[in-house]
């Protein structure tokens, strides 16, 4: 396996230790984006992509992030210290999406990373720069194509407008009139049942 590509977004001015983002292609055929290039304590490392973890509010069962002291969906106060620690105490509040398993390729992908990125501050410098990180990836480059004959292919149907719109769900509906046969079907329905 070989990285074939590194893009680099710099980030200017971050008041965090957040330095950069990053995609890497692998053997020119699979892509890993959003990984984080920090500043650390011995210089810049890289962090794989992550998501926050996310537990269930015990009253509505909604997810809601582990920091999070009230529930975003009723509003309910979270209990706090949900969070699983590691050996040296440190909440553990995001899991890597993906990720190397083994020292050997993470060694490769941190020093191939880190020099594109020095690479990348250097070419910042230059008038005219722009970074690539971006370029390629718009989301028409994945639409599937399907051929018209195809059955996974969407049917395509006319939406009618409707005859009359109905009133907003805050308001209560109009009032019914009713026409006399209805009137005499309604009171045969339920006869007797409200007489006295």
């Amino acid at each position: 396996m070989e990285i074939t590509e590194v893009r680099i977004k710099l980030m200017e001015d971050s008041d965090d230790r957040l330095r950069a983002f990053c995609s890497i292609t692998f053997d020119n055929s699979f892509v890993v984006r959003d990984l984080k290039i920090i500043d650390g304590t011995s210089g810049p490392f890289v962090a794989m992509p992550s998501r926050k973890l996310t537990g269930h509010c015990p009253k509505c069962h909604a997810k809601n992030h582990l920091r999070a002291r009230y529930c975003n969906q009723c509003g309910h106060a979270q209990p706090q210290e949900r969070a699983v620690r590691d050996p040296e105490g440190r909440a553990k509040l995001y899991a890597d999406i993906a990720h190397p398993i083994n020292s050997a390729c993470r060694e490769m992908i941190q020093t191939r990373v880190i020099a594109e990125y020095k690479s990348e501050l250097e070419r910042a410098k230059e008038p005219g720069y722009a970074s690539r990180y971006d370029e390629d990836y718009d989301e028409d480059d994945f639409d599937v194509e399907f051929p018209p004959e195809s059955p996974e292919r969407p049917a395509t149907t006319q939406i009618q407008p409707a005859e009359s719109t109905p009133p907003p769900p805050h308001h209560p509906p109009a009032p019914q009139t009713t026409t006399p046969s209805s009137q005499t079907h309604r009171r045969e329905f339920g006869a007797g049942i409200f007489d006295d």
